[in-house]
């Protein structure tokens, strides 16, 4: 927004420096990006917010530097000379939908002579970055530019009679713009209409068909506020941008309007013109000031220093706001319509703290009495989700009410809750598992395309206990089937397996910060080649390879993979806590170690086995590939392991890193006689 020195001084005594002015306005975060003199004026470039509307005109800008300068705001008298007739008995105005046109005003002009504008108005918009066409033209552009408002001025002889209607477009109507385009309208576009035709684009642009020309004698000035979201609708739409779009879009003050229209109507009389009396101004629904209750014990608070009630009062004041008495120590204070951002007592505590000065704001960090880092059960299975989407898996969410006769031949081994009133016989009893379900979100993915399918579910599942109340147990339920997405847009795809469930179970619990589990091999009614879930010594969770009966009664195809984690038992456990440790100071030294093992052998006893040798340095360590298949034995599995090693007090030397990478191969070969693959002798 530019901003003209000379210009505010229409408003506000100057006696500062540009450069001084620049530096205190800055304080009070009117920035200006840069500024420069021009035809001895100094213009201002400021930088504009979207929720700051009221800055973009000089009246708003000179009521913030009145304020921080504790100097009088000048508002001009703007003497009208008469015509003698009413405005009401020269045009009649209405609006059908004053959703989109809150308020619409507007005063005639007989009898202007239309040509160049005087050195003075010319000054001020050339000043704007604009180029002087006309004196009428100047003069809209002008109370623009001085209060924010936009106005338009139209030929009234142009008119198609004296009436002004202010609607939604008719479809298939069509206007040219003062541009020369033909614009194209739709219902949801407002216009400002005659009796006949669309003359304007409500907020954006007049129409050339009653455009002001050389010709003109008799102008009808508009002065409106408009609904913001239908100015920028019809703005893209037409792909057309003007000031006055500019600040509709931004919200103008709605208590303006008359006040711009006798500004305009008082410059045009300096070109002969006489003014019709009094301002034809439709409002239906007249808006109330927003009160807001200020506490100056509030202010404090926020801010964290006393602000004096007379420098509160005083600025307030200053910037338009009416304060009263409300409480000891507070005000009732009535928010300007100009100032669309206020909302909130937060909000005038803002508008305290710019003027009073953020370096005068103590910079303390507030006393921290108790920090609790406990964590609701709804806390951590919003992290758990979380992890597991970032594993791939989807969530799902399937009702509780389940199958009789499926869930007899899943035999979860919970007696099922039969329902006394079920809305259908294939929904009789509520569910022992989440597994079912599972699967048949399964096979309904495939019906459709679906090959890839990796959910999750966390849901209650119940189990009747004769006469007590039934038994309802919270549960994590995970599938996985099909193809796995490549990690990036050249990789091909891959199929799933039991090492990706058995990964994201893993993820899930550690990212509630438990113990890593334990898996066992176990038997259980739906898994082949099942393993059990240990945690600290006690079974939480199964997982593994879904049978093949199970499979069928879903009509889906395998291998498929499931998990059904007892998130009860789990959520009683006690989290590790947090632990810190400082950033290193050290390189790493990453190995990979790639050997031999027994395909019997499980991944948890080699885990342990590595930990119990004790290898000095060994950060810490993960299997990075696991093979079988072609040039492998058929009763042995390849695996290769990644080993980072790092000292807190030296960079390691390659003979330590040997060193300790010996030790761990040793207790590998003496526990599973594992055997290193070609060139992986340490």
């Amino acid at each position: 927004m530019k901003i003209s020195l000379n210009w505010l001084r229409d408003y506000v005594d100057l006696d500062l420096g540009p450069r001084e002015l620049v530096d205190r306005m800055t304080m009070i975060g009117l920035v200006a990006e840069r500024w420069e003199e021009r035809d001895g004026d100094v213009v201002l470039d400021l930088e504009t917010y979207a929720n700051r509307p009221d800055t973009l005109g000089h009246l708003g800008v000179a009521r913030e530097v009145a304020a921080l300068l504790d100097r009088p705001l000048k508002e001009p008298d703007w003497p009208l000379v008469d015509l003698g007739l009413p405005t009401s008995g020269l045009i009649d105005v209405e609006i059908d939908d004053e959703d989109l046109c809150p308020r619409y005003a507007g005063i005639v002009v007989r009898g202007v002579r239309v040509g160049p504008s005087p050195e003075a108005l010319r000054a001020r918009v050339e000043a704007m970055g604009l180029r002087s066409t006309s004196n009428v033209v100047d003069v809209t552009n002008a109370v623009l530019f001085a209060t924010g408002q936009p106005i338009h001025a139209f030929d009234l002889a142009k008119l198609a009679g004296p009436r002004i209607v202010v609607r939604r477009a008719r479809r298939g109507e069509k206007l040219l713009t003062l541009e020369g385009r033909e614009a194209s309208l739709d219902p949801e576009m407002l216009v400002i209409a005659d009796e006949k035709r669309p003359v304007a684009l409500a907020g954006i642009i007049g129409g050339l068909e009653t455009a002001v020309s050389g010709e003109t004698r008799d102008v009808f000035i508009e002065s409106a506020t408009f609904n913001p979201a239908s100015v920028r609708r019809t703005r893209k739409a037409l792909g057309l941008q003007t000031d006055a779009s500019y600040r509709f879009e931004r919200g103008t003050d709605v208590g303006f309007p008359p006040r711009a229209a006798v500004m305009a109507a008082s410059l045009m009389a300096a070109f002969g013109g006489r003014a019709s009396q009094g301002v034809v101004d439709v409002y239906p629904a007249p808006r109330k000031p927003r009160v807001i209750l200020l506490r100056a014990g509030r202010v404090a608070g926020l801010l964290g220093v006393d602000v004096p009630a007379p420098f509160i009062e005083g600025k307030l004041a200053g910037l338009g706001f009416a304060l009263k008495p409300s409480t000891k120590n507070g005000w009732r204070v009535s928010v300007p319509s100009f100032r669309i951002d206020i909302e909130t007592e937060a909000d005038l505590i803002e508008e305290v703290a710019r003027f009073y000065g953020y370096d005068k704001i103590p910079s303390v960090l507030p006393p921290l009495e108790v920090l609790d880092n406990s964590s609701t059960d709804r806390d951590r299975l919003r992290r758990l989700a979380q992890a597991l989407l970032r594993c791939g898996y989807d969530e799902v969410i399937n009702q509780s009410f389940a199958d009789p006769e499926r869930e007899a031949v899943f035999g979860s081994g919970r007696e099922p809750v039969a329902l006394r009133n079920p809305f259908s016989v294939h929904a009789g009893v509520l569910r022992t598992s989440l597994l079912p379900g599972l699967l048949q979100n399964l096979a309904h993915n495939r019906n459709r395309g679906t090959e890839g399918v990796h959910i999750f579910e966390v849901g209650n599942v119940y189990a009747s206990r004769g006469e007590e109340p039934p038994r309802e147990d919270l549960a994590l339920g995970l599938l996985t089937a099909g193809p796995l997405p490549g990690t990036d847009w050249k990789a091909k795809s891959r199929p799933t397996d039991i090492f990706r469930l058995k990964g994201a179970v893993e993820e899930a619990l550690e990212s509630l910060r438990y113990a890593p589990l334990a898996f066992v091999p176990t038997d259980h009614p739906f898994f082949d080649e099942g393993a059990a879930a240990i945690y600290k010594g006690e079974t939480v969770g199964v997982l593994g390879r879904v049978r093949r009966p199970l499979l069928d009664l879903a009509e889906v195809k395998g291998p498929v993979y499931g998990a059904e984690i007892d998130l009860g038992k789990v959520l009683e456990k006690t989290p590790q806590p947090f632990a810190y440790a400082p950033l290193p100071k050290f390189p790493a030294v990453v190995r990979d170690l790639s050997f031999l093992v027994d395909r019997s052998v499980p991944y948890q006893d080699i885990k342990q086995a590595v930990e119990r040798a004790g290898a000095a340095h060994l950060e810490s360590f993960e299997v990075v590939d696991r093979y079988a298949g072609p040039n492998i034995p058929a009763d042995r599995t390849s695996l290769t392991m990644r080993f980072v090693f790092r000292s807190p007090k030296a960079t390691l030397l390659a003979e330590d890193v040997d060193k300790s990478e010996r030790k761990i191969l040793k207790a590998l070969q003496t526990a599973f006689k594992v055997r290193l693959r070609e060139g992986g002798t340490p």
